[in-house]
């Protein structure tokens, strides 16, 4: 997998000038995932893919519904919420991917997630049926997802609120070989500078469609870390 450390995350069900796609996929950020939760449809998500296409940014594909899948992106992305109270969320889904389109994968191109979904109000925790971990599960599962499972990304998501940086920083004490995604409430370069410390990489994704400069205030900030 590529050194990314921010990728911005764009949701095909919500509307995108031309103007700020352009300025996304220009801004110096390491890719784009494309993904959602509700009213992710295929037609929506080649809509976006054409666009993004437009320029040289890797773009990665999300896959949260199987009628979305379309060849075309760089990367495909396939979650696994560890804490789902249902099988689906963690095998059902998965299965029925590689009954459909194995002969059709190719898995250089394809990272399975360890999904670990941590904010209640979030329509992907509901959706999941999800219950809702303390540190300590948070920790064992991302111990399960690297020496378990070996999955190459654990991923932290508050899924638009902010989480907490000492919860991010003992998770990441935890993973030697795993990466650490981190999404949810990134608004500031502060709260960029925060997560990255912890986070290899950090997903920036609602406030694109709020403030746009904030959104892309956060591609800076990281560019400037890395520098020092």
């Amino acid at each position: 997998m590529k050194e990314w450390k921010h990728i911005f995350k764009l949701d095909p069900a919500k509307p995108i000038s031309d103007e700020h796609l352009e300025w996304i996929c220009e801004s110096g950020t390491d890719a784009i995932i494309v993904g959602g939760t509700d009213n992710v449809t295929l037609d929506g998500v080649l809509d976006l893919l054409a666009s993004i296409r437009m320029y040289s940014v890797d773009c990665i594909l999300e896959v949260s519904t199987m009628d979305a899948v379309t060849p075309g992106f760089d990367y495909y992305f396939i979650p696994m919420v560890m804490n789902s109270t249902e099988k689906k969320w963690m095998m059902d889904i998965q299965h029925e991917a590689v009954k459909q389109y194995k002969d059709l994968m190719n898995w250089d191109e394809i990272s399975v997630e360890g999904y670990c979904i941590l904010n209640q109000a979030a329509k992907a925790y509901k959706k999941a049926n999800c219950t809702m971990p303390d540190e300590q599960d948070v920790v064992a599962y991302a111990y399960m997802a690297e020496r378990m499972f070996q999955l190459p990304i654990f991923y932290m998501e508050y899924s638009g609120t902010y989480g907490d940086p000492k919860l991010v920083q003992r998770v990441r004490r935890e993973l030697n070989q795993t990466l650490l995604f981190y999404g949810g409430g990134i608004e500031t370069p502060e709260q960029a500078r925060e997560m990255k410390q912890h986070a290899d990489v950090i997903i920036v994704g609602n406030i694109i469609y709020t403030d746009i400069k904030k959104a892309l205030d956060t591609v800076t900030t990281i560019q400037h870390m890395e520098k020092l």
